[in-house]
């Protein structure tokens, strides 16, 4: 569940004269939805904590619990009578306290999902979501008659060098695509009229709405951060053309064929680069599962957090289901703060590997975020991050801090002074670091923008997607690719938490931010090269913003605290000897994408 966020409400003009309000009338509204919504949230959370942590196959228990949960916090968040108490509340704002106006803009923000003034619409949305899930994830993906798994798919495109092969398991990747166009189109145009309810002009708006900006605002700092990583990012696809024309005996094209990437939809080109030097798996394994969460608590500890509560252990399910059990669980990662108060549970397979081994120090991050921000100074409808993007840009964060190598020598992980190819590393993390940036705040923010605030015709989405793959990645499909097609609903955000993509390119440019500030504001360290462990000077930092939720604007969080406006600094300054390297590597090579997407 997102964290209720930002709404500036938009009031029509020549309403009828205001009076003032009564705090104390306010006051036992909040209190009084407050209250009911703490108490739906939890049983919403519980439903859906079971019905991913015990999995039967044949029950519909647990599908009818999670269904009417959310049918109860539907009904409520989005009654008409609370919809109408918060408007009339915020008709006037005089007397109104910061914190009383966020919360009742709050109650709105959340209201415009489900509005129950146009419970049809509301109804037939959830109907249109439901169909599109089930025809997505229930898609038979077949090579040559063949039926295969997405794994499968993404298996072949990761590692098989047969040009032939890999072109077929991109083609049915994309097969999907034609039965979710016309679902696609309905739901834009039902997402659209569920918010417009509430006076907001379209759904990307209203998503848009959550960091307190407009759609404006945030397509231009989307493209502001995509022209400051732009130089380096158009290295990395000099350097992929040519590398992966050598590997695939191909002459080098000017754009990249979507098939020769290790990635469906292109957003990450990591496994091109395998680092060698550190091999952390062998000696997890003989330090356990347990270890692993245990030492990443230890972590958050040594910073001068608070040790998990006790609870977590007991609710948490933490480790893979022991063998005969006669149930399955969600096998991906999330952090769940079940109440909004005191219950936070992590849902994790941990097994004693690298990958786990981040994972938990990732997961980590969210819980102890939930665990600040749950004090008196943060009522509970305003618990949440600062926006979206700094919980995933925290938690990331912390993830890499814990992956880096005076770290692990600290924690005897590795023998210090242990060789490993630095730039090799660099790259690996850029090719998914920086990769993403125009992935996400470009072609994923802009089709999406297109959509749902610009009526892009059904007849042009596939026209549209492929123009914003060649000017923002510099990507061509390996085949005609017509509108017979939907290559865009492939992925699976385009169908399911739609219109908040840049979340996780501006997620990415918050954890360089932070780390950087920390590494060489704190520590006086080499960002590439940090050890936060033990130091409470970083931990407090962290704690100031991690404590304030979403009770303050997320710019004014930023420039407080680190001394700057949100900008993509930080991390081109991470990535400063890989740009020396690839511009050494890509001489005499031609750049085919231009100085600027522009």
């Amino acid at each position: 569940m997102k964290k209720l966020a930002f709404f500036l409400l938009i009031v029509a003009v020549g309403c009828s004269s205001k009076t003032d309000n009564s705090i104390s009338e306010v006051d036992q509204f909040l209190n009084s939805y407050t209250n009911q919504y703490l108490k739906l949230y939890a049983e919403y959370s519980e439903a859906e904590w079971k019905a991913n942590t015990k999995i039967v196959e044949g029950d519909t228990l647990a599908a009818y619990n999670v269904s009417q949960a959310g049918g109860a916090y539907a009904a409520f968040t989005g009654s008409a009578e609370n919809i109408g108490n918060a408007t009339k509340f915020l008709q006037n704002k005089k007397g109104l306290s910061d914190i009383q106006v966020k919360q009742l803009e709050a109650i709105l923000y959340e209201a415009a999902s489900n509005p129950g003034t146009v419970s049809d619409l509301v109804e037939e949305k959830i109907k249109a979501d439901a169909a599109q899930n089930a025809a997505l994830f229930g898609f038979d993906f077949q090579i040559d008659g063949k039926s295969v798994t997405t794994n499968e798919l993404d298996e072949i495109l990761k590692s098989s060098d047969d040009l032939d092969q890999r072109l077929k398991a991109w083609e049915t990747s994309k097969e999907v695509g034609v039965d979710l166009k016309d679902g696609l189109a309905n739901l834009v145009s039902l997402r659209n009229q569920t918010v417009q309810a509430l006076n907001y002009q379209d759904y990307f708006t209203y998503q848009v709405s959550d960091y307190g900006m407009s759609r404006e605002e945030m397509l231009v700092l989307c493209e502001k951060l995509i022209q400051d990583i732009w130089p380096l990012y158009r290295e990395l696809h000099t350097y992929a053309r040519h590398e992966l024309a050598a590997k695939y005996g191909q002459d080098v094209p000017e754009m990249l064929p979507a098939h020769w990437l290790p990635n469906r939809w292109g957003q990450s080109w990591s496994s091109m680069v395998e680092v060698e030097g550190i091999d952390l798996d062998a000696i997890l394994e003989e330090k356990g599962s347990e270890w692993l969460v245990k030492q990443a608590e230890q972590f958050y500890v040594s910073m001068g957090f608070e040790p998990l509560p006790q609870s977590f252990y007991d609710k948490s399910s933490l480790y893979p289901l022991p063998e005969g059990v006669d149930y399955k669980k969600n096998n991906h990662a999330s952090a769940w703060h079940m109440d909004l108060q005191q219950d936070v549970r992590s849902l994790m397979s941990v097994t004693p590997n690298s990958r786990w081994y981040e994972t938990t120090h990732h997961e980590l991050g969210h819980i102890y975020y939930y665990m600040e921000y749950t004090n008196p100074n943060v009522p509970p409808l305003l618990r949440g991050g600062a926006n979206r993007a700094f919980h995933e840009g925290v938690g990331s964060q912390m993830g890499l801090a814990a992956t880096q190598k005076p770290f692990l020598e600290g924690l005897g992980l590795i023998e210090k002074g242990v060789k490993t190819d630095e730039m090799q590393t660099l790259l690996k993390e850029a090719l998914d670091m920086v990769v993403v940036m125009p992935w996400g705040s470009g072609v994923m923010t802009q089709f999406e923008n297109s959509l749902y605030a610009e009526s892009l015709s059904i007849d042009q989405y596939n026209q549209k997607w492929w123009e914003l793959k060649k000017k923002y990645q510099g990507i061509v499909p390996p085949s005609d690719r017509g509108e017979e097609y939907c290559d865009a609903a492939s992925k699976t955000h385009i169908n399911n938490d739609p219109a908040q993509y840049y979340d996780y390119s501006l997620s990415t440019v918050i954890l360089f931010q932070l780390h950087n500030h920390i590494a060489e504001n704190i520590l006086k360290q080499d960002p590439r090269a940090t050890n936060y462990y033990g130091s409470k000077e970083a931990g407090a930092f962290l704690q100031n913003i991690l404590s304030k939720g979403a009770t303050e604007d997320w710019r004014k969080l930023m420039k407080e605290n680190t001394g700057e406006e949100i900008s993509a600094k930080a991390m081109l300054k991470y990535f400063d000897p890989l740009m020396a390297y690839l511009q050494e590597k890509n001489k005499g090579r031609t750049h085919t994408l231009g100085d600027s997407p522009m």
